[in-house]
Formats: structure tokens, C-alpha cells, sequence
């Protein structure tokens, strides 16, 4: 399954990186839905996870990408939300690995650990990875509600 429409929203400290990846997602034809932030002012990054958390939670979205200084925060907010399976990844390998063995529907990315080419990697990978599924996957996923 490829997302074609992305839900995307960063605090003040991924505000930048965020305006890359909406950029580089647009360019490769997908439908992005840009829930801020649009500048350097200090905004509180749960508003903006759970911005992403609705349009994902209620079909506007397939996929969401969040983005804050580390990532941990917005991620943090965003698994507050039913339904939303948000994981912090760093590289292309924990992007793959959220979406095959934890059906993650949101990446979370810290713009001042990762670099804008291997983010927008990341979210590549991300979109374009399927749940493995099975019995061991499935089951540990319904755990989680």
C-alpha cells in the first residue's frame, strides 16, 4: 500500500524540516495536509500532534509525519490519541521496521537529530512499507487497543 495523502505538522523546532519534507512529499505527487506550524515562534508541539492525530484517526489521512527538536514529545502526544500508532524513528531502518512489525500509522522525526536527506528518506521508506501482519504482529498490535 502506498499513503497518498500525508497529514504533516512540526512545533517551532521542525518547522523548517517539515516545510522539506511537505515540499519533497508534493514533488512525488502526494497529497499533503499542512497542520503547522509556519514559523519560529515557540507553539506547544500536542497541539500540533494531535492535529495530526484527528486527520489520520478519521480517514483525512492515511499517514501522518510529525516533527520537533528530538522527536520525543511529539511522538509522546501523539500515542495519547486512540488509534494512533506513532513512532520515533531515526533512520531507514526504524522507519521500516514501524511500519512492518508495528503498523505505525505516524513517524515522529527530531529535527536536530536527523538531517533533512535522511529524514525525507525516512519518510519515504515510511509510505512505502507495508504491515508484515501474521499472527505474532497482529496479535501484539491488538494489545495495544
Amino acid at each position: 500500500m502506498t499513503a497518498r495523502t500525508v497529514a504533516l505538522a512540526s512545533d517551532h523546532a521542525g518547522y523548517e524540516l517539515k516545510a522539506q519534507i511537505a515540499a519533497s512529499l508534493a514533488d512525488a505527487g502526494y497529497t499533503v495536509l499542512d497542520f503547522g506550524t509556519d514559523g519560529p515562534a515557540s507553539v506547544d508541539y500536542p497541539d500540533f500532534a494531535a492535529a495530526v492525530a484527528a486527520a489520520v484517526t478519521d480517514g483525512r489521512a492515511e499517514r501522518g509525519v510529525l516533527v520537533c527538536g528530538s522527536g520525543i514529545g511529539i511522538s509522546i502526544a501523539a500515542n495519547r490519541h486512540p488509534g494512533v500508532r506513532a513512532a520515533l524513528v531515526h533512520d531507514v531502518t526504524t522507519a521500516r521496521l514501524s511500519r512492518e512489525h508495528n503498523d505505525a500509522n505516524v513517524i515522529a522525526l527530531g529535527a536536530r537529530i536527523v538531517g533533512p536527506e535522511i529524514a525525507k528518506d525516512c519518510v519515504t521508506t515510511f509510505l512505502n512499507t507495508a504491515f508484515e501482519g501474521g499472527e505474532r504482529h497482529s496479535r501484539r498490535i491488538a494489545k495495544m487497543g
